[in-house]
């Protein structure tokens, strides 16, 4: 069991569109990488865990890489005080370039 505070995860209703763009076999393998690396410790620095250097368009301070190739990013904001984690962009990376919601971003 890990031990720490929980955080609760909170959807941005934008991540609709975002998930269309998105092969609807890869959703289950998005939301459980969601739930297991972003419940517990999610400002934790970790090899596919970072902070952004500079925030994107929609936000976020923070990226999570994973999936096959590690071609699938999550884009979070912390709110420590509330133990929240707010999940603002899902996108895919084919190359070297990045998709959300089917636009290159």
């Amino acid at each position: 069991m890990i031990s720490g505070r929980r955080f609760r995860i909170v959807y941005h209703a934008r991540l609709k569109s975002h998930l269309r763009a998105i092969d609807r076999r890869h959703h289950s393998l998005i939301r459980e990488a969601i739930e297991s690396q972003l419940t517990f410790e999610p400002d934790v620095e970790t090899r596919n865990r970072k902070p952004l250097r500079d925030p994107l368009v929609f936000g976020g301070a923070w990226e999570i890489r994973f999936g096959p190739g590690n071609q699938f990013r999550v884009f979070y904001d912390i709110h420590r005080s509330a133990l929240e984690v707010n999940i603002l962009a899902i996108g895919q990376k084919r190359g070297n370039r990045l998709f959300i919601a089917g636009e290159e971003i």
